[in-house]
């Protein structure tokens, strides 16, 4: 058998730390579109939608503020209308966002009146169905 000199020792030790090299880029370069994939925005907004529909408190602040913005809104449109004042607009403005505010803090109140209202009209219109029956 052929003793091993220094040159082939250093060829073999070039060539495992070629292959060492070649993994870690192939590493660096999935690691890196793993990334480059998450920052897209459309990814982040996946992800962000992801993390609202999993966790509860979330999904409760964000229903309630969806109802405090929506009832804030729809008492502008009913006390002011379509005005073309710009005091008018900035007064309404202020308005929407006293009572989208008062509303979103007190929104599982106002979930709970919804709720029993809905459930009583119904069921009106099931004991309506049945009695017509």
């Amino acid at each position: 058998m052929k003793n091993k000199n220094a040159t082939d020792t250093l060829n073999e030790m070039i060539i495992v730390q070629k292959m060492i090299y070649d993994n870690d880029l192939e590493q660096l370069k999935l690691q890196f579109e793993v990334a480059y994939e998450s920052v897209k925005p459309i990814n982040f907004v996946k992800n962000l939608f992801r993390e609202v529909t999993v966790s509860p408190e979330i999904k409760n602040n964000l229903l309630s503020n969806i109802i405090g913005f929506g009832t804030g809104l729809i008492s502008k449109k009913l006390l002011l209308g379509f005005t073309h004042n710009p005091i008018k607009k900035v007064l309404g403005t202020l308005f929407e966002f006293a009572v989208a505010n008062s509303v979103s803090k007190h929104s599982d109140g106002i979930k709970a009146i919804g709720g029993n209202l809905f459930k009583r009209f119904f069921n009106k219109n099931k004991t309506n169905k049945n009695l017509l029956s």
